[in-house]
């Protein structure tokens, strides 16, 4: 009954909604619980439509710049929602932190190449900071 209530009273409030079925990228590490404190990126790419084979094929060499500091937390793509959506989720200690690792993988040799021939494939991209709930598993 208090759910049916609480959903009841949500609608009220929400003006659209959307959702997504998402699987994993299997060249990814599959998310686990972290420490914090962490601030999250997710990082979302809209592609153009039949690119995502080639997103997936650069992006399983790309990952291997971005896990020296252990930043990378999951991608995922959609299979049910709107279509040729990429999500990237990275973990950081705070934002000098994400400037920090960001700027590392710019002066390794070969992340140049993998943006190279990953940007042609986006049609919009989209970069939002989140900060987990206490009840997070991870913090």
């Amino acid at each position: 009954q208090e759910y049916l209530e609480f959903r009841k009273e949500r609608s009220r409030m929400l003006l659209s909604r959307r959702n997504q079925l998402l699987l994993e990228f299997s060249f990814w590490n599959e998310p686990q619980p972290r420490q914090g404190p962490n601030i999250y990126e997710l990082r979302t790419y809209k592609l153009k439509p039949g690119t995502m084979i080639e997103w997936g094929n650069n992006w399983a060499r790309a990952i291997k710049y971005r896990q020296e500091n252990q930043e990378a937390v999951g991608g995922f793509f959609s299979q049910i929602g709107e279509l040729y959506v990429v999500h990237h989720l990275w973990a950081y200690r705070d934002l000098q932190s994400r400037e920090e690792t960001r700027n590392a993988a710019w002066r390794k040799r070969g992340w140049d190449e993998n943006v190279y021939y990953t940007v042609p494939l986006i049609r919009t991209m989209e970069s939002r900071i989140m900060i987990p709930l206490k009840i997070s598993p991870l913090q």
